[in-house]
This record gives C-alpha cells, structure tokens and sequence, in this order.
C-alpha cells in the first residue's frame, strides 16, 4: 500500500484518497492482528482489498473483503501469544476520563481475556499505537460518536469475560447458574443500554422454538459460560465485519467512470501449531485453494502453453493439490460436509461421533490417517492420539485435534441473547444483532461457520480467476524474529510447501522468456538494417530475419504460432546489451544532428542578430550626424537670425523716436489750443452765470411776492371750512344724539372694522406681488386677525396667475415644457449642472434626431415616449437631452 501511494500521482482529491487507503490499515490491524510466538504483529483474519485505478493510474477508491477472523482467540490464546491489539491499546492508551467513561481500569490482569505473561511486548508502545488508530479513525471517515461506540463494544467484550456463574439447585432438582457478582453485568448494561434483568435472565435461561411451541429451559455452569463466551465471539467478530463495511463506504470509489482494479490478497500462510484446532484446517483449506490456483495459472498454465504454441515439450510431473481440496470440501463425503451433517444431526452429537464418521468415509483416503483408518502408518505407534486426525497438505503433515470441531463449527448464539442485544439502546449493538427483532425472526437453522467460509472462498476463488495474478513470496529465515540469522531446514521447508521447486523445474527445463512477434520486433528491430525503421512485412519474418542477423544460435530460441520463446536467459540479455549499445548509438545520432541543429539554428541567429544590430547602429550614426548638422545648422541660423533682429530693431528704435518726437510737439500744439479755447469758454461761462443769478434774484423776488399772496387767502379759506365743519358737526351731534347713546360702541366698532377692511383691500391692490409663478414675494398682514384671509388670498392669487400663465403658452411650448419636465425628474441630484440648468427653457432636438431614419423607424414601432441621452462638456443638463 504504500509503494502504491508512492508512485502514484498527486493532488488534493488523489492524496485523500491514498491517505484514507492507507489510514485503513492500522484500523484493521488493531481489531485483527495480535501477537503470535512466530509474529509481533499477526493478522488473525485473511484481508482481499481491491484497490480501483483511474486512466491515468491515480487511486479511487478500494472495497475490502475480510475472510474467518479468529474470532476463537478473544477466549483463548497459546502461552505467549496476546488477544487482538486494541484491547491492550485501549487499556494502555486512553485518558482516564475515557475509562472511567467506559467502566474499565489500566490493570491487565483486571481481566480474564487478557493474557498476563506476554501482555507487554519488547519494542511494541501500545498507548502510541492507541493515538494511530484514534487519528486514522477520524481520517478514514469515523465520527466521534462512532469511534465511541466501538469503545464501547471493545470494553463490553472484554468485561463479559470477568462475569463468572456459580451453581444453584432447583426444587425439581434441576441445575441451573446465577451470576456470582452482578456489578460486571450492571455495568455492561450500563455500556450497552440493555435492562439488567433481561440480559441476566438470557445467560440463564434459554428457549427453545419449534412451529408453534415455545419451550423454555435452564441453562446450567458449563452452558452458561458457553453462553458468555459465544456472545463474546459474536460481538467481537460483528464488530469487526462492521469496521470492515463502514471502511469500504469512505474508502469507495466517489466517481462512477471506468477503471482499472488491483487485488491484493493477505491470507496466504499454511499454519502448523503444536496444537492445530478448527481455525487451522479452516486456514489450510484456504491455503490449499490458493496453492490450486497457483498451479493452474503458472505450472499447468505454462506447460499447456508449449503444447498450444507446437513448441517441443516434455512433461515435468508436479503435485496436484485437487485430491486434498476435494477432501476437505467434496459436497458428499468431504470433510465439512460431514462436519455440517454432523451438527445438523439430530441426537448426541460429539467431536468423537464426528472423528468416527470420519474413519467410516475417509479411511482409505491417501491424505487422510487417524489411529482407526486403513492407510495410518501409525496403527501401532501411541504416539497419534484417538482424538486426532492427520492430513497430508501439499505443505506437509498436520494433526488436527478434533476437540471444539462441532462447537466451532455450530457457532450457535442462543436466540435469547440476540434478542437482549437487539433491545440495547446503544446503536451500534442493535445494529449488529438483526435477527433478534421478534418480527423478523426466523427458525431456519444459520448456516455454519464452515459451509460460510467454503462460500467465501468459491466467491475468492472466482474474483482471483478473473485477475492477472502476481506472487509475492516472504521467506522467514528463523523463528526467532532476529536478525542475521538463517535456519536452512525452515527456509527450505517453505520452498517446499510453497511449490517453488516445480516451479524453479518447468522454468529451467522450458523457456526462460516468450513474447509475442508483435512487442518483439517493435522492441528490438533497431538491432537489423533491414527492420529498421520500418518492416513491412509479417512479424514472424521479421523475427526470424533480426535473429538471423544477428547469428543467435538455434537451439537457444523456437518460434512458436504466436510468440517467439528464448531458452536462456544469458540469449535475452545479450538482446537486451545490443538493444542498451543500438540506443546509445542512436542517442548519439540524435544528439548529433540535434546538436547540428542548435548550431545552425544559433548561427543563423547571430547572423540575423548582426544584421539587426548593424542596422540600428547606422540608423544610430546616421541620427547622430543629421543631429550634428541640425545642430550647426541652428547656430548659423540664430545668429542670422540676430543680426537681422538687431538691425530692424536699431530701425524701429529710429522710428519709435521720431514718432515720439512728433507727438511731443503735436501734443505741445494741441495743449496751446485747449487753453486758449478753455479760456474762451470760461469767459462765456462766467457771463452766463452772472445773467442766471441775476435772472435768478429778480425770480425769486417775484415768486416770494406771490407765494405770500397767496398764503393770505388760504388762512382766509382755511378759517371759512374750520368754522363750517364745526357747525356741520354740532349739527349733526345734535340730529344724532338720541342713536348714539344706545349702539354707539357696536357702530363703532362695525365702522371701524368695515374701514379697516376697506383700507386692507386697497393697500392690497397696490402692494400685489409679480405675476410670475415663480415669485414667492407676498404682502406682510397689517392685522393678526386678517391671518387665514391673507393665506386664501395669496393661495387664490397665486393659482390665479398660475392659470394666466398657463393660458399663454401654445401647444409646441407645452410639449417643450413637458419635456423639460421628464429631463429634471432623470436627472435631479445626478448631474453637476442640474441647478443651473433648471430656470433655462428646453429648446428642443439640437441633434435633429428627428431626421433619424433609426429614430423614426423606433418611435413608430413604439407608442411611449424616447428618451435619448448624449454626453455634452459644454452645455446645461437641459440641452444635453433629446426627447
């Protein structure tokens, strides 16, 4: 995985991508591996991941397909061998206020699952390790919620190891268990969400359905903690089928375009343990399918190719592994058949009925022995136990003990405990736990642990028929996990069980290379005058010239009906040292005539480069020689120039002079003139003023006489009306006297205010304002109580004048004003100019848009108005306007 991420390319979406791959690894590695005595870290579980490709060979995504974790090790594990890793990460790794928040303690040995002598490994900072997985979690797509409640389950495994039974009798006599401390079951109920009561009352209590009939019975010690511990394995290997299906949604391919698609398998790995139970025939039926589709696709393969292309063949024999994978999974008489038919068989059923069943059917199998069968070599050697079996792999001989077949294989989960999982508040758990939904529940037995990964491995079987396969084989040198040291026997017991020595055998008695004539001439044509560049006729000949050519022995090459083979590998190396010679010869060629190339293309340059120069250096010279005679040029003619300045200046001084000269003179003249008139004139002047003020004297003399005439007659006058007026008076007084003493204070008051009035309006007719609309000059009242009748006449006036002014206007100056109008509602508070364009009349179309061929044929296809803006620096806003 990460040379994949190495060479591939980059990018943002590419390198998530990659990061994601990655970052699953660690996730899987944590719940599935654990610590073996050949292994620090071993996976307990085979992994297929295809990882998709787009054209350009950047990553999209990967599925990943898991296959039997060993989910038997979360109760039991060899002497120095650990429980899957993130049980000793989360201990060691996680805060306390995460602990406390999950009911656990740092101490190991608080636990029975955990294993105490190899709990600690050399090398191996399980807290740091706890912190990978955390970061890898939240990078692959894990909210936080869900990586709590992964926690949650891992630390409900493991304290459901520490609830122990203790055995009670009945009063009919029955014997049933009860949980001895109930404050790891609290506590676990706590974790889960699940009512106490009924979590205790399933590990006690199982029932039984059949059609319609419920049959509830007690569950003694032994069943009990049968029960404990199924539900242990379950949960464990749910969870984990779980962190496998909500990896493969981050890390799936986003695009749906085509692809390309890389399998990597990691379960290839034949197991032999001292004691070798389920888990390891299980894992060796997976080996021996691996080892079948090895052989077909590279020994049989290959030498059904010599055959297909008439190449001259002998046979070399090798072992065909078909007759053990038909043991183990013939659907008759194999191995897991009868397994299957022995758990689903009514009655006592036992690991020794079965180990009997399989004496009766396979005893004279040749890869089959046990003490009882017909081809054991070991009837009379003790040392091969009842209850045991032996095969012989492909690998070699491994002894199975038949001891936990039936249990491992049944791998029953009570339906009581299903349907407490299923009642659980916490998510995660009810999720895990389907079938213990009361509606949906099935009496149909589940299918087999066996018959589930025969399954698994016909559908891996398939995946891989359809892959272009590569092997990578690890050889492990010694057991001791050093370095530096070589164990032969070991290393040489994996060359065998690994098929190498076949293989080494049909490579060394066949050929060493083939490739089609195609690749083949395209690839080393160079090496031949008459291929090179180009042959035109068929591949074949073309091959069979080049290796004539170049005098390759027969016997070291056969053409076949497609490809050409190469017997020896020193033939295609030779190829391969003529082919590196032929392109460095070609290489220099090329660089040759490149470089011929540069120099010409250099030389012409320069070339065109000196022209260039010389141009612009005589278009230089030239400027400078015309700026030097420019130059001279204007000093001649500014000294010409001068002289000629100097000489019309020395005239015009002359001129000036006597121009000066003459208008003194004249200036003296005419000064003489204008006194001697001045003086002519005032003479006359005094003269006249004397007859005026005498003139004058004698007016006033007779104006005075008159004037006091005349006041003597108005006194006289003045006297008559004075007397007159008085007698009027009286007389009237007295006609009047007799009304006044009744209403005179009303008549007085109604006769000064009608002269009050009167002599308002008539004040008011000679103090009227402009009749321009415009002019908001009105008369001050001379009476507060005249207020509201000043106001009406003024608004009277004004819509008076208002209508005068109106009534002047013709139809052509209305629609200039309209106009007018429409312009200053545009252009109000927008334009720089608008206030003094505002009192300025609109005198029409300046631009004789009128005559617009494109204006008339618009205002005739529209019926409102057009309003047509063009920019003016000079004019009001008012003049800028055609409309």
């Amino acid at each position: 995985m990460s040379y994949v991420a190495a060479v591939c390319g980059k990018g943002a979406e590419v390198n998530q991508v990659k990061e994601q791959l990655l970052q699953s690894n660690p996730v899987l590695e944590a719940f599935g591996n654990a610590k073996t005595v050949r292994n620090d870290n071993s996976s307990r579980f085979g992994k297929y991941m295809d990882i998709e490709f787009d054209f350009k060979g950047d990553p999209l995504g990967g599925v990943i397909s898991n296959f039997l974790v060993k989910k038997f090790r979360i109760l039991k594990h060899p002497r120095g061998e650990r429980n899957f890793h993130v049980f000793y990460q989360l201990l060691s790794g996680a805060s306390e206020e995460l602990l406390n928040k999950l009911k656990l303690e740092r101490d190991f040995s608080r636990y029975n699952y955990l294993s105490l002598d190899s709990a600690k490994v050399n090398g191996v900072d399980d807290a740091a390790n706890f912190r990978t997985v955390r970061n890898a979690m939240q990078i692959v797509g894990f909210m936080d919620h869900e990586a709590e409640s992964v926690l949650a389950v891992v630390a409900a495994v493991l304290k459901l190891g520490n609830i122990e039974f203790k055995p009670e009798s009945r009063v009919n006599g029955l014997d049933e268990s009860k949980i001895k401390d109930k404050n790891e079951l609290k506590e676990i109920c706590e974790l889960t969400g699940i009512d106490q009561s009924v979590l205790e009352r399933a590990f006690s209590f199982r029932t039984v359905e059949a059609k319609q009939e419920k049959v509830s019975t007690t569950l003694n010690v032994a069943q009990a903690y049968y029960a404990r511990d199924a539900l242990a394995k379950n949960l464990y290997s749910r969870l984990f089928s779980w962190l496998v299906n909500r990896i493969n949604e981050s890390i799936k391919a986003q695009t749906k375009v085509r692809k390309k698609v890389m399998g990597v398998l990691d379960i290839y790995g034949f197991e032999i343990f001292e004691d070798n139970s389920f888990e390891q025939f299980i894992i060796n039926y997976c080996n021996e399918k691996l080892q079948q589709i090895f052989i077909e696709l590279t020994l049989k393969e290959e030498q059904e190719e010599y055959i297909r292309e008439d190449i001259e063949w002998t046979h070399i024999d090798y072992f065909n592994n078909a007759i053990i994978c038909d043991l183990i999974e013939n659907n008759t008489n194999g191995i897991l058949a009868m397994l299957d038919e022995e758990c689903l068989r009514p009655g006592t059923v036992t690991d020794e009925t079965f180990l009997e069943k399989l004496n009766q059917v396979c005893a004279t199998h040749q890869h089959f022995e046990s003490r009882m069968s017909k081809c054991s070599r070991f009837l009379n050697d003790t040392s091969l136990p009842h209850s045991c079996f032996r095969i012989q792999h492909y690998a070699g001989k491994v002894l199975y003990q038949v001891e936990g077949f039936v249990d491992k294989n049944n791998d029953l989960l009570y339906r009581d405990l299903s349907q407490a999982m299923w009642k659980a508040s916490h998510a995660l758990i009810k999720s895990l736990f389907p079938e213990g939904n009361p509606a949906k529940i099935n009496l149909k037995r589940p299918p087999t642990a066996g018959s589930q990964f025969k399954a698994s491995v016909a559908t891996l079987m398939k995946n891989l028929q359809t892959k272009n396969p590569n092997y990578i084989r690890c050889i492990k040198p010694n057991d001791k996990k050093a370095a530096h040291i070589f164990t032969e026997a070991l290393v040489c017991h994996q060359i065998r069980y690994l098929g190498l020595l076949e293989n080494v055998r049909v490579r060394r008695a066949g050929y060493a290379f083939r490739q089609a004539y195609e690749p083949c001439l395209e690839r080393y044509k160079m090496l031949c005058k008459q291929t090179w560049p180009h042959w035109k006729g068929p591949a074949r000949s073309g091959v069979e010239v080049l290796f004539n050519e170049l005098e390759i022995p027969v016997e070291e090459y056969s053409f076949g009906r497609s490809k050409i083979f190469i017997r020896n590998p020193r033939t295609l190396f030779k190829l391969e040292d003529l082919r590196k010679q032929r392109l460095e010869d070609l290489a220099t060629l090329i660089q040759k005539i490149y470089r011929g190339w540069k120099c010409r293309t250099h030389f012409l340059l320069m070339k065109k480069s000196q022209i260039v120069i010389a141009a612009w250096y005589r278009r230089y010279a030239q400027q400078k020689r015309y700026q030097q005679t420019k130059s001279s040029a204007l000093v001649i003619q500014s000294y010409i120039r001068g002289w000629k300045a100097r000489k019309i200046l020395r005239e015009l001084k002359h001129q000036k002079r006597c121009k000066e000269a003459v208008t003194t003179i004249a200036a003296y003249w005419h000064g003489t003139q204008a006194r001697r008139e001045l003086r002519r004139l005032k003479e006359e002047a005094r003269n006249k003023h004397a007859i005026a003020v005498i003139w004058a004297y004698w007016l006033g003399s007779k104006a005075r006489r008159e004037l006091k005439r005349l006041k003597e007659e108005a006194r006289r006058k003045h006297a008559v009306a004075v007397i007159w007026a008085y007698w009027l008076g009286l007389k009237v007084r007295r006609e009047y006297r007799k009304f006044f003493r009744a209403n005179a204070g009303k008549k007085i008051y109604e006769f000064t205010l009608q002269r009050i009035v009167q002599k308002y309006f008539l004040e008011m007719k000679n103090k009227m304002p402009s009749l321009s609309p415009i002019d908001k000059n009105w008369p001050s009242r001379p009476y507060l109580f005249l207020d509201s009748t000043h106001k009406e006449l003024k608004r009277i006036f004004h819509l008076w004048r208002c209508k005068k002014y109106r009534d002047q206007f013709t139809d052509q100056q209305k629609l200039i004003y309209e106009e007018k109008l429409e312009a200053s509602e545009l252009f109000k508070d927008k334009k720089a100019l608008y206030p003094s364009s505002v009192g300025q009349p609109f005198q029409g179309a300046y631009l004789e848009i009128n005559k617009n061929p494109k204006y008339k044929k618009l205002k005739d296809a529209i019926e409102e108005k057009i309003i047509i803006a063009e920019s003016c620096r000079l004019g009001p806003c008012s003049s800028n306007l055609n409309v």
